[in-house]
């Protein structure tokens, strides 16, 4: 266990850091390197990786880093560093490879679950999203954070009650979460498990978002779902979730149209960083399946 630099009442609370990775060992080694320059750094981090490849290039002299393996799929390798936690940690937060955490990130999120007893959840304000984009440079990312934490402090105190954190960065109390792991029938990307889990982790308190945590998505394209794949977990999941009542019908509705209505509108001009005739391929046959009773979310893999 690693002694973080901490004094008041968030003192007490152990933090772990969890990243799952497939095929960017370099990524998430400058990753790794920034997290080792928060204000306050986590107890434990843990590298959930599909192979030995993934992880290359990790130094393993610091005692509070673990590297784990599983089967590739977010969920089941979020799963796997769950599995491993120690259980002297109060909190879990979750990074996605690509995103790049204020360096105030973890003190923040300690600050506001030692602040809020009620709060199960929180994610934080994204200043760039490259998912929406060709994607971001690391340099870059490192900028833009760099820049908007050089701003006055933003004291932890502003949080507003969400329906979901969002997956490249959030944060649970470990009490809210017990038992808890992130659903393995969401395949591959795991379209939605953050809302599914959210959801879930809803019913033991507070889901909420704050603008003290802030950070950039790099959105890198390399490693990411093959479009037809995507295109149907953008179909059923959200029906998928429907039946698990872990979103609601009228969501889950304007979430797929809205997949669609995209992909359908940007097929005629695709972008080139996204395989939108594959995602529309991908929605028909999810709505295919819809209409014959055939769904379920593990033929995303299958396709």
């Amino acid at each position: 266990m690693r002694q973080h630099d901490m004094t008041g009442p968030n003192a007490s609370l152990n933090a772990a850091v969890i990243i799952p990775t497939k095929g960017r060992a370099e990524i998430v080694c400058r990753l790794i390197d920034h997290i080792n320059r928060q204000t306050s750094r986590p107890d434990v981090i843990i590298v959930a990786a599909c192979e030995p490849d993934d992880v290359a290039g990790i130094s393993q002299s610091d005692p509070a880093l673990r590297l784990v393996f599983s089967t590739p799929g977010l969920p089941r390798q979020r799963n796997t560093a769950l599995a491993v936690l120690p259980a002297f940690v109060d909190i879990a937060i979750f990074f996605d490879d690509d995103f790049i955490p204020s360096r105030f990130w973890i003190e923040h999120a300690r600050d506001i679950f030692a602040r809020n007893s009620d709060v199960a959840s929180v994610t934080g304000r994204v200043l760039a999203d490259g998912i929406k984009t060709p994607g971001i440079p690391w340099a870059a990312g490192v900028d833009i954070v760099a820049r908007a934490d050089a701003l006055p402090r933003r004291l932890p105190d502003t949080i507003e009650d969400r329906s979901s954190p969002y997956g490249c960065n959030m944060a649970f109390r470990m009490s809210a979460i017990s038992g808890m792991t992130f659903d393995e029938r969401l395949v591959l990307y795991g379209w939605q498990e953050d809302t599914d889990f959210g959801a879930r982790a809803g019913r033991h308190g507070r889901v909420v978002w704050t603008p003290a945590l802030w950070g950039v998505h790099l959105g890198i394209k390399r490693g990411r779902v093959p479009g037809r794949k995507l295109g149907y977990s953008q179909i059923v999941n959200p029906r998928y979730l429907v039946a698990k009542g872990t979103m609601s019908p009228r969501a889950a509705i304007r979430l797929a149209a809205r997949n669609i209505t995209a992909n359908v509108v940007r097929s005629l001009r695709p972008e080139p960083y996204i395989d939108r005739a594959g995602r529309l391929r991908g929605n028909l046959l999810g709505l295919w399946d819809l209409v014959t009773g055939r769904w379920k979310p593990e033929r995303a893999a299958e396709l």
